[in-house]
């Protein structure tokens, strides 16, 4: 396999291997893609101050997550239909993550059914869309539970698709072999039609918008920690500790959704301030080297989540490709931290930051 020094190199191995509506369906957002743009200027922004003349000998990327050790402060981000990109799909990715002491997120869309994708071992998540049959969401939820699965991510931001032009233009379709394997989901997602996405036109018949009695109803039906994805709004971080759940995901649905939404990151600190340690508070969206999870750190995330970056690794070498993803975002985060002058990451979120039109009169320390 090709040694690949960064993840620009792996985005672009990717894109030479995929069919051209395989791509835009892993790269796009929706609309006009101003969402998705933002992720990542948001994050290009932020400047790390980093502090010197400590004794930094080693630097250390391990982190609580969840209330568990992982080798790094991350998980991997549910995406769907893996199996699109490589013929193993999920299963290739969670090996990966297994072998990389991080979690990995399987979603209630993907291409393998759950149970056999979390037999892989390591630490799996579920992530939960909420359906138009409770009953299913829930039946969802105790298969996870059952599989071993250590934790609920359910995903609050998709009453329905977004509209997604790429797919769109290209009448996306799943071919016949990738189908939604948690759940008998019929021939919607599969029947081609032009300016159609055939997958939106499935997820518009199978999702409901979630409410907070939907995050009632999945507390009450399982003893595994419930995290919310898809939070930006202060207001909804603060209800979202009233109604106990263990973590937030501060993120735009890496712009997918809502088209025009804030990044994440340019809510992170405000919320993270806000919820001063009720709960876990991660990122997710236009996380692309480990100095990005260093300055996600700085401004208060715990852990982050990382999704297009892992598919692009899956796509370009399998299981290998995936895993190389991981190490390079563990051997950038580790050298990120020791020329930050930290020696772990409960240092790097002492770190400050500033952005550019920073004035000191008006501006608060980080």
């Amino acid at each position: 396999m090709t040694h690949h020094l960064c993840l620009d190199d792996l985005e672009r191995a990717a894109r030479e291997v995929l069919p051209g509506e395989i791509w835009d369906f892993l790269a796009g957002g929706s609309g006009t893609e101003a969402s998705l743009e933002a992720n990542r200027a948001a994050l290009e922004r932020i400047f790390v101050i980093p502090r010197v003349l400590r004794e930094v000998a080693e630097s250390t990327t391990e982190a609580e997550v969840l209330g568990r050790r992982a080798a790094l402060p991350m998980a991997v981000a549910p995406v769907a239909y893996q199996r699109l990109f490589h013929p193993e799909g999920e299963l290739a990715a969670a090996r990966a993550a297994r072998d990389a002491g991080v979690p990995y997120t399987i979603c209630t869309l993907s291409s393998v059914p759950l149970e056999e994708i979390a037999a892989v071992g390591g630490r799996p998540w579920f992530q939960l869309y909420w359906l138009r049959d409770e009953k299913r969401s829930l039946e969802l939820v105790r298969r996870a539970e059952d599989a071993g699965c250590e934790a609920i991510v359910f995903t609050v931001d998709v009453p329905w698709m977004g509209r997604r032009l790429r797919d769109m233009r290209n009448g996306f379709a799943l071919p016949e072999s990738v189908t939604a394997a948690n759940f008998d989901a019929g021939t919607a997602a599969h029947s081609r039609a032009g300016g159609q996405s055939a997958v939106a036109e499935h997820t518009a018949r199978e999702f409901a918008p979630a409410t907070w009695e939907s995050v009632e109803a999945v507390r009450a039906q399982t003893d595994l920690p419930v995290v919310l994805k898809g939070i930006l709004a202060v207001e909804d971080a603060t209800r979202a500790v009233d109604a106990g759940v263990a973590g937030i995901v501060v993120s735009n649905h890496g712009g997918r959704q809502l088209d025009g939404a804030v990044p994440g990151l340019e809510m992170l600190g405000e919320i993270a301030a806000t919820v001063s340690g009720g709960c876990e508070v991660l990122l997710d969206g236009g996380i692309r080297s480990g100095g990005d999870i260093l300055k996600a750190a700085a401004l208060g995330a715990s852990s982050v989540l990382i999704g297009r970056p892992v598919m692009w690794g899956l796509a370009a070498a399998g299981e290998q490709g995936a895993r190389q993803v991981l190490d390079l975002l563990a051997e950038e985060l580790r050298n990120a931290l020791g020329l930050a002058g930290c020696d772990s990451m409960g240092a790097a979120r002492r770190l400050g930051t500033r952005a550019p039109g920073y004035d000191p009169r008006t501006a608060r320390r980080s």
